[in-house]
């Protein structure tokens, strides 16, 4: 094929310029295709990750946690989520479930690790908040009202903030500090829902401190 003087001089121009630069396009197309390949690689096994971790947990959750025969099931298939599925939001709601049935089981050690683990790993910011309440509430039960404080500081969802505080001004009473458990009462009389039940409760509790 013939071309005339202009199209060889761009044909000309073009080689030249390839001769140049021609490897490094082969090689940033080379890794953009391979970046391409390995982010759809990596979205395909997250998908079968979160559908294999959903199949357990629906299984899971079908243990009835009262019932001590359970138990062990729950128990492997919230460590199986625990350890293979801890990057799907199911992994931290299985170590709630889990953490309830080992305290059914009076098992409080166990559901308090779970529930540490929960508070640092789950994937949702509500199971997280959750988590940190009942660790909580665990360590006021076992008369542990600083490390109660201290988990109840922890970063948490502002949608918890007043059970948050509810159970800070439970713990500040335990330990005496009257006006700092008012406080803690009025913050969360201002946050908890204002429809809710334990919004009474509450209430009652701030009254009886006296003013």
């Amino acid at each position: 094929m013939a071309y005339d003087l202009e199209e060889q001089e761009q044909l000309d121009e073009f080689k030249a310029w390839w001769t140049q630069h021609g490897r490094n396009v082969v090689i940033l197309v080379s890794v953009l295709v391979a970046g391409y390949l390995g982010y759809q690689g990596l979205h395909y096994y997250q998908n079968q990750q979160s559908m294999k971790a959903s199949t357990r947990y629906e299984s899971l959750v079908k243990l009835d946690i009262t019932d001590a025969k359970n138990l062990k099931g729950i128990q492997s298939l919230s460590a199986e989520l625990m350890d293979k599925y801890s990057s799907t939001p199911y992994a931290g709601r299985a170590a709630l479930t889990a953490a309830k049935a080992n305290f059914q089981a009076n098992d409080a050690k166990s559901a308090k690790a779970q529930l540490e683990w929960a508070a640092k790993n789950a994937k949702e910011d509500a199971i997280q908040s959750m988590a940190l309440l009942e660790l909580a509430s665990l360590e006021v039960q076992d008369k542990d009202y600083d490390g109660a404080l201290k988990t109840l500081s922890e970063k948490h969802s502002s949608g918890f903030d007043g059970l948050f505080a509810d159970l800070k001004g439970d713990v500040l009473v335990a330990q005496g500090k009257t006006a700092e458990a008012k406080k803690a009462y009025k913050e969360a009389v201002e946050k908890l829902d204002q429809q809710g039940h334990l919004l009474k409760f509450t209430q009652h509790k701030l009254e009886a401190l006296g003013n």
